[in-house]
């Protein structure tokens, strides 16, 4: 971790929950902030000097009153808050999606590190991650081999990750009002509305956009195992699939549909209407990571184009082993069962 980065993730945080308080008022005592930022008491007494400092708080006595808003320029910027382990996964993502990786490419941990900015051990520590689950297999010298995936290990993945999720954003709508999550999620929706308007030449955007929902979601469940495991599902899901960018800009857009329907049931609270909308959006997408792993005898003919599930009325979509085309992501009609709490089996 960079030097101060958990005193100025606390600080961006510690400034967000400033706005709540109305000038001339007095923001509270040392242990509620403790408890409210998930920092220690010394942290707090830390940020709150920083408040001082800047003329955001004055102490009057044993009372801290704040004397103005935050602004955007009192914020550390992004990248000053993020953990050298964040660095690693966004900068690995972006050169898996862009660099046209694909299974059996090796991959240089030391030249990663040189590209990436950050010290080869981060890069290890970050691919270290992914052996045991068969994506990665280390090489001599330092190198390791990008590996494939089966139709059986996407089975596993995708029923894992639909109990991860719910659990997860049943989670979110417990939030309290003040958590920096709501905030977050109001951007990504706002984020979703502007590329549904420019889809037709920034569809490929959408990628970046999909892991910020689902990484701000599964980080509200508070659980170790769920977000460690996100890593992997990030991998894969986000990135994994897009190798293929057959009917891309239509896949995008139906997933940008359905996010904004998931959006719209966790701001609303309506643990009903998350259920849905979660499960249905998990079914579609194991309907489309299985559709991204070649089959024997799935090649469509020459100049013939994959069908699109969701755009076809026709077929039984409680049958994960029907033909769908590689790269359909998020194009499947929701499966039937998508009301059940657990995740989809079909």
């Amino acid at each position: 971790m960079k030097p101060n980065t958990v005193f100025k993730r606390a600080y961006n945080r510690g400034l967000t929950r400033l706005r709540h308080y109305a000038i001339a008022s007095d923001i509270g005592s040392e242990p509620s902030w403790s408890q409210a930022l998930a920092v220690s008491r010394t942290t707090v007494r830390a940020i709150f000097s920083a408040f001082a400092a800047g003329a955001l708080i004055a102490y009057d006595g044993r009372r801290k009153v704040l004397l103005r808003p935050p602004v955007p320029a009192d914020f550390y910027p992004e990248v000053e808050t993020e953990q050298v382990g964040a660095i690693v996964e966004k900068q690995f993502m972006q050169w898996i999606l862009h660099g046209d990786c694909k299974p059996g490419q090796q991959i240089n941990a030391l030249e990663l590190s040189r590209q990436f900015g950050v010290s080869p051990s981060a890069v290890r520590d970050y691919l270290n991650r992914f052996p045991r689950y068969g994506l990665l297999e280390r090489g001599p010298s330092g190198s390791w081999v990008f590996k494939g995936f089966t139709e059986d290990f996407a089975e596993e993945l995708c029923e894992v990750r639909a109990m991860f999720e719910l659990r997860s954003a049943l989670r979110f709508i417990s939030l309290a009002d003040d958590e920096t999550a709501w905030a977050e999620l109001s951007r990504i929706r706002d984020d979703h509305l502007a590329l549904i308007d420019e889809a037709d030449i920034r569809f490929t955007d959408f990628s970046a956009l999909d892991e910020r929902l689902h990484r701000c979601i599964n980080d509200a469940s508070r659980n170790r195992f769920i977000v460690g495991f996100y890593d992997v599902i990030s991998m894969i899901f986000h990135y994994h699939y897009q190798w293929n960018k057959r009917d891309e800009r239509q896949r995008n857009i139906v997933a940008m549909h359905e996010h904004l329907a998931y959006i719209d049931a966790l701001q609303r609270r309506d643990a009903s209407a998350v259920a849905q909308s979660c499960n249905a959006h998990m079914a579609t997408a194991r309907l489309t990571l299985l559709s991204s792993i070649p089959r024997v005898g799935d090649a469509p003919e020459t100049g013939r184009a994959w069908p699109i599930p969701a755009l076809s009325r026709g077929g039984d979509p409680s049958r994960g082993r029907t033909r769908h085309g590689p790269g359909a992501r998020n194009g499947c009609r929701p499966c039937e069962n998508s009301s059940r709490l657990m995740g989809c089996d079909d």
